[in-house]
């Protein structure tokens, strides 16, 4: 379950193929640069540039009491997307999980080996899912993200994240975090931004590791949500094998209005899926100077490089004159430590 069920197809048949799919290198070794409004370099893994002049230029401005551009505290909301603009999604996390919730439950009730979608996963069987599509999909994620407490639910979660390997890379998950992006967070809350996740992955995945990866509360967390149902015998609430909202492409600026109910003046995405088209877009109708910024993977070396059939995100950055940073050139690091 992440930008979209096509997206999460992409994600097996990586699990299935068990290659790289580009030449990668390590992270570079540099620890979180903790930046401040009066640090020398706020932005120290950004290279000078247009682009790092710009966004810096941008904040001043709509900082700076007295202005034409002030933008009042209480407005400064900022929304990111998750995968492929905070950290990696060669292949997704969400998934990732996935393949590993299958793993635990079998080791509980091993008579779930037999049954689809388990089956399909322990024996590889990509042909299940091809032939499955959208539904066979969307009853692996149902299997493995529903039918237990929030509580038991964060509780995987985090195990989860405890000795999770990122693929390709072998490193744990938090290596793969964007350390240019981990700078930009700290500096827009640093000059009083509210800082948001807007991701297509399931809310409360992220909300686990939100905190201590981005220093975003969970409440600041919009994503994907199952439908609920309170238990009175357990009190306690149950997650359902549904879905209440899909938050991608058009899903965003809807998933903004329910949980911060105003725009965002500041909003990243990355190309990839087209899955930030639709929030970027939004952002810009605000009432304030708004400032648009995405992420375009084409460094085969650092991280990796690929773009979407039909370019559709770059196209939308060039019709409505959004930021979009040019990995190669813009980030002089591109993983934390």
């Amino acid at each position: 379950m992440k930008k979209s069920i096509y997206i999460l197809s992409l994600t097996v048949l990586f699990f299935f193929s068990c290659k790289k799919s580009d030449t990668v290198t390590s992270p570079t070794e540099n620890k979180q640069t903790e930046t401040t409004a009066n640090s020398g370099d706020p932005l120290p893994s950004w290279n000078d540039g247009p682009l790092k002049k710009d966004i810096i230029a941008y904040v001043e401005k709509v900082t700076k009491e007295g202005s034409p551009d002030f933008i009042p505290v209480e407005d400064r909301i900022a929304t990111f997307d998750n995968d492929g603009t905070l950290w990696a999604e060669k292949p997704y996390v969400q998934e990732l999980f996935a393949f590993y919730r299958v793993k635990k439950m079998v080791e509980t009730k091993p008579e779930l080996a037999q049954k689809q979608p388990f089956k399909a996963v322990i024996e590889k069987d990509k042909t299940f899912f091809e032939k499955g599509g959208d539904k066979a999909l969307i009853e692996l994620v149902a299997a493995t993200h529903t039918g237990m407490t929030e509580d038991e639910f964060e509780t995987s979660v985090n195990d989860f994240f405890k000795s999770a390997q990122y693929p390709g890379k072998n490193v744990p998950v938090k290596q793969i975090r964007y350390q240019p992006q981990l700078e930009l967070l700290n500096y827009l809350r640093a000059n009083g931004f509210k800082t948001y996740i807007v991701t297509g992955g399931t809310i409360e995945v992220v909300r686990a590791i939100s905190q201590d990866f981005y220093g975003i509360p969970k409440d600041q967390v919009v994503g994907t949500s199952f439908k609920y149902k309170y238990d009175a015998t357990k009190n306690a609430v149950q997650r359902e094998a549904a879905l209440d909202h899909f938050n991608d492409k058009e899903g965003k600026p809807v998933g903004i209005q329910l949980h911060i109910g105003q725009r965002p003046v500041f909003a990243c995405g990355n190309e990839g899926g087209a899955g930030d088209i639709a929030m970027l877009t939004y952002s810009q109708g605000n009432k304030y100077p708004s400032f648009q910024l995405l992420v375009n993977h084409n460094d085969s070396i650092r991280e990796y490089k690929y773009q979407e059939k039909d370019n559709a995100s770059l196209n939308a950055a060039a019709k409505n004159k959004w930021h979009v940073v040019d990995m190669q050139k813009d980030w002089k690091k591109v993983f934390a430590e």
